[in-house]
């Protein structure tokens, strides 16, 4: 097995590889050399998928495969350019954050085909597969998902436990358990607010999970402005300084799980891609999970988190090597390793069964909510091109603005919605 790491010097090298794969493999005959792109490498993952591959051309000595890790903070450019250059890997790691912008290339093989024809068929979690076919706008299943994440709100059950309260159920009861397990002269606050970098995704994910609204658009206009998602606004932005810390105005992840993990804060709600830095720092005795708390409706609608998995690119000399690859990774035994491994809720409904998901408790709370035949899925447009400049570029310091006062919650998100409206009025015309 040649595996390449993930490395700033090699990228130039991965990506001129990426098209080199040994011809005739397309009919499934002869020895076939695939290259795999991991969408997110490092030296967290790439340990994992070097077991993997290794485990997969122990099964398969006729194909080897060539591994190239890339950072996720460049992956879709990457992508971008091997596609304008001709020089696709055989498969690569995807998520729905950007599967449209490569659909929208022509760059990906459909898999329904092969998913309904093969061992994959009926064991890949239906919400999982949803949020990929939605993703794509003629709904085909251009991804095999692998793992699919949540957001939870991270609690620490010792500091619960002793105040003598019971986790919130809703977001009335998340404002009240910050306030009371809030102690200044401490240095002790009960929650905390990402107000830096990533902030309106996880914020929308609240309002949403609090107003009980079911899409982000009624047509072509945006939801994202309705009367129930700001007052949950309000609510959060209430909090800051009183029951977080001051620094949370510019948090970004990397602040505000150090502020969790350094014994400062009660609360804090991200998703389950924390589970290793909060278990690790403070122990599964100590810290919790609960899904993201209710509002008046009682409503559990979801805004789910980018799926990640796997697709096979149309530019491959060897698709039928490159799915036996992603159908392997997908299977149950290499689908349980990694998810076991990474902390997220694996695709392949039979590891639901396994030791390992019981002994999780976030990860067994987080497939519950997905299985719920009551929970409602509610997708973000990430299909949009301009999704992520209005989220971010142009979002981040509004919100910030809000938590400072300068700018109230409606006049914020009516700003949002607008943009919103606008982009999906276009992308609408241009489909």
């Amino acid at each position: 097995m040649r595996i390449r790491r993930a490395a700033a010097v090699v990228l130039s090298l991965g990506l001129a590889l990426a098209g080199c794969s040994d011809a005739g493999g397309g009919s499934g005959g002869g020895n076939a050399t695939i290259t795999f792109w991991d969408n997110n490498g490092g030296p967290g993952r790439t340990p994992i998928y070097e077991e993997l591959i290794k485990r997969f051309e122990a099964k398969n000595p006729t194909i080897e495969v060539e591994y190239v890790g890339i950072p996720s903070a460049s992956v879709q450019q990457k992508y971008d350019t091997a596609i304008a250059g001709g020089s696709v890997p055989d498969v690569g790691g995807v998520t729905t954050s950007y599967l449209a912008n490569l659909v929208g290339q022509d760059a990906l093989e459909p898999l329904d085909e092969r998913v309904d024809s093969g061992p994959l068929k009926g064991k890949l979690l239906p919400s999982l597969v949803e949020t990929v076919r939605q993703t794509a706008p003629d709904g085909k299943l251009y991804s095999a998902p692998s793992s699919g994440n949540l957001d939870v709100i991270w609690f620490r059950k010792d500091w619960f436990e002793a105040a003598g309260l019971a986790p919130p159920t809703t977001w009335d009861e998340l404002v009240d358990r910050a306030t009371k397990l809030t102690d200044l002269g401490a240095n002790r606050y009960g929650y905390t607010i990402r107000g830096g970098a990533g902030s309106v995704f996880q914020l929308l994910t609240e309002t949403y999970a609090y107003s009980g609204v079911e899409s982000f658009f009624e047509g072509t206009t945006s939801t994202v402005d309705d009367p129930a998602n700001a007052e949950l606004l309000g609510k959060v932005a209430s909090l800051y300084k009183k029951a977080t810390p001051e620094a949370d105005v510019n948090n970004n992840y990397t602040q505000m799980v150090a502020q969790f993990t350094g014994g400062s804060v009660a609360m804090m709600h991200h998703n389950l891609g924390s589970y290793s830095d909060v278990t690790k720092a403070l122990g599964t005795d100590k810290v919790g999970a609960i899904s993201l708390p209710v509002g008046p409706s009682g409503k559990k609608t979801v805004v789910p988190n980018p799926t990640d998995g796997f697709a096979v690119f149309k530019g491959s000399k060897n698709t039928d090597a490159a799915w036996k690859f992603v159908e392997f990774l997908v299977s149950q035994e290499s689908n349980s390793y990694w998810n076991e491994k990474v902390g997220q809720i694996p695709a392949n409904t039979d590891v639901r069964s396994e030791k390992w998901i019981e002994a999780n408790q976030p990860v067994r709370m987080a497939l519950g909510v997905l299985e719920d035949p009551a929970t409602k899925l509610v997708p973000a447009p990430v299909y949009l091109p301009e999704y992520s400049s209005i989220t971010k570029t142009d979002s981040e310091p509004a919100y910030q603005k809000v938590l400072l006062g300068e700018l109230s919650a409606q006049d914020f998100l009516k700003g949002l919605a607008e943009k919103l409206t606008n982009a999906q009025k276009e992308w609408e015309q241009r489909k």
